[in-house]
């Protein structure tokens, strides 16, 4: 068995139904006992994003929001999407927005709970999983395992699948070797991962809203130019997801395996990525980053997810493949080219110069540069961040390694940004996948500490006070210590 088939196996089995079921119980669970605030508490979710202001240790709410979004929004919002269509036919779609749903549950959660438990490292906030599994779960061993998981998936697994996905979509465009690209992405990652975490939140702030902005009005006008075609377009959305479509009967299982794993890459509700971002942020309440954090995966799936997949579907530039036979095609969309015989960046590119001519290839892979490139900075934040923690006391030694991460980090952005799609894929999932089982079932151990802190904050609301503040002492929380003092 070579390299490759090796790495395809164990994606397959760290990603399989068991983790499919596992993500969306919890999410499901955790909406329950919320009572779906994600419908109810929409509202605050937006103001909150600008009620905080950056300080000398922590960001804004809305950087912390950018943070968090710049990786979220990625390639799995254009490529990823595609390849969702490409093997679990529309009805991916529907269950992409599934899991979004009530991933938000999930993101609450964790977000809350690395605020609660953050801590003020060389004068900056930091925090994850790795910290409020320590301080919350007091078990160093599991915190050092999810930190040492982070770091390789961070800077070694997940960073290639979008350097290659922009490689892709360049070549396409402009027909500019990958090796080039690559490099090009590579070198410009340097740059800014050497200039430390507050340009990070910084390029984030500014580069996020004006993509994520510009592609859904892209979206919009291909939807107006379509108009006639939408009813139909959501009915096989629905159909393909249950099955009803005939030609689709056969693949309705992985229309839910594509669409909670292209679903969970995209918005990474629960794979334990948000709560470094999350734990940045300066606020008086931790409910307030768990709120602006749960709304950040609508951003990223009901809006740029959707758009991509509304505008590969209403323009035909689809095609759905039978797993077990690439060869294989069961569904064709209906316009795309018979010579385009691979799927990602290609059919967003494809959809949208079908509608405004001469525009569409260039534009998504400029879409598509900032997208993925915002998502590897957030990468690198995430990894750093680790290694802050397993090395709290050791700065510098946390220096020395922080160091040999950089270098480790842009070899593997170029060596899997010019591989295989396939294999990038292969490699991001398992990233994703070993994250999310150490997050997941660690969140759910720590559940009564959330609940308690978001029942909290619900009540001070409920008894009129506009600003809630987190007291930890008062709901017997330890291990606060950053939280000591008036907020």
């Amino acid at each position: 068995m070579d390299f490759y088939k090796i790495v395809e196996t164990i994606s397959v089995h760290i990603m399989g139904w068991p983790f499919i079921i596992l993500c969306l119980s919890t999410g499901i669970y955790f909406s329950i006992r919320m009572r779906f605030f994600q419908i109810r508490c929409l509202k605050r979710m937006f103001k909150l994003l600008f009620k905080s202001k950056p300080s000398g240790s922590g960001i804004s709410s809305f950087q912390a929001f950018m943070l968090a979004l710049s990786g979220r929004v990625g390639t799995g919002n254009i490529a990823g999407v595609a390849t969702a269509i490409a093997l679990g036919g529309p009805g991916a779609v529907f269950w992409m927005w599934i899991i979004a749903f009530f991933g938000a549950g999930t993101a609450y959660i964790e977000a809350t709970l690395a605020q609660v438990y953050k801590e003020k490292i060389d004068g900056v906030y930091r925090g994850g999983p790795a910290y409020y599994i320590l301080k919350g779960l007091n078990n160093k061993y599991y915190a050092t395992a999810f930190a040492l998981v982070t770091i390789f998936a961070m800077g070694v697994l997940m960073p290639g699948v979008q350097a290659n996905a922009i490689s892709e979509a360049f070549h396409h465009s402009f027909s500019i070797d990958i090796h080039i690209t690559a490099g090009v992405v590579t070198l410009l990652l340097a740059l800014v991962i050497f200039g430390g975490i507050r340009r990070i939140a910084k390029v984030a702030e500014i580069v996020t809203p004006f993509m994520a902005l510009g592609y859904i009005l892209i979206a919009l006008v291909i939807l107006v130019i379509n108009y006639q075609h939408i009813p139909s377009m959501f009915m096989l959305i629905v159909k393909s997801a249950f099955g009803l479509q005939e030609a689709l009967s056969g693949v309705v299982g992985y229309a839910i395996t594509m669409g909670v794993k292209r679903g969970l890459f995209s918005n990474e509700a629960g794979q334990g990525s948000a709560p470094h971002a999350a734990a940045a942020a300066e606020v008086p309440h931790p409910a307030n980053q768990g709120l602006v954090q749960a709304f950040s995966v609508y951003v990223d799936t009901l809006l740029v997810c959707t758009a991509t997949a509304f505008m590969i579907l209403i323009s035909g530039m689809y095609r759905v493949y039978d797993v077990h036979n690439a060869m294989n095609v069961v569904m064709e969309g209906g316009s795309l080219p018979a010579a385009i015989t691979t799927y990602g960046p290609v059919n967003t590119q494809l959809a949208v110069d079908a509608n405004i001519p001469g525009f569409g290839s260039a534009f998504v892979a400029l879409a598509l540069f900032f997208f993925a490139f915002t998502t590897i900075m957030s990468y690198y934040f995430q990894a750093e961040t680790n290694i802050y923690y397993l090395y709290r006391n050791k700065a510098r030694k946390s220096h020395l390694t922080i160091n040999a991460l950089r270098i480790i980090m842009l070899v593997f952005t170029f060596y899997t940004g010019v591989k295989e799609m396939t294999f990038a894929w292969n490699m991001a999932d398992i990233g994703l996948g070993l994250m999310a089982w150490f997050n997941l079932i660690a969140i759910l151990l720590l559940q009564g500490i959330a609940l308690r802190t978001f029942n909290d904050y619900e009540k001070q609301l409920r008894n009129g006070v506009a600003q809630p503040k987190f007291h930890p002492e008062r709901l017997n929380i330890k291990s606060t210590k950053e939280w000591h003092g008036d907020k």
